[in-house]
């Protein structure tokens, strides 16, 4: 399992234009709720092949402030989207991320 950290918007860019299926993990490394949320996201990823991306919300503000500009959906942290060839299929925050949660929005 290979998760990509996003530091730039050419790196974002480049992550959204990518056809298919792919998950982006918005993360507070200094939030509980992240870092349950974050383990989540990681448990689900240990299982499946879905390309998936982390962008540390703290450490780069600029990159997070973009999806949420982007996609006009208000920057919540944590955060996951579900994105297909480009558009945001699927998003939630906090205490709803879950393995559960998030699989069956990649399978729907």
């Amino acid at each position: 399992m290979s998760v990509d950290q996003l530091h730039s918007l050419e790196e974002l860019d480049r992550f959204v234009a990518e056809p298919g299926k792919r998950l982006l993990f918005k993360h507070s490394t200094i939030c509980p709720i992240s870092t349950t949320a974050h383990e989540e996201f990681l448990s689900f990823l240990g299982e499946q092949e879905v390309p998936a991306a982390v962008i540390l919300v703290r450490e780069d503000r600029p990159v997070s402030n973009a999806v949420a500009e982007r996609f006009e959906i208000k920057h919540e942290s944590p955060q996951i989207f579900l994105l297909e060839d480009g558009q945001v299929k699927w998003h939630t925050s906090h205490w709803k991320i879950t393995k559960a949660a998030i699989a069956e929005a990649v399978q729907g």
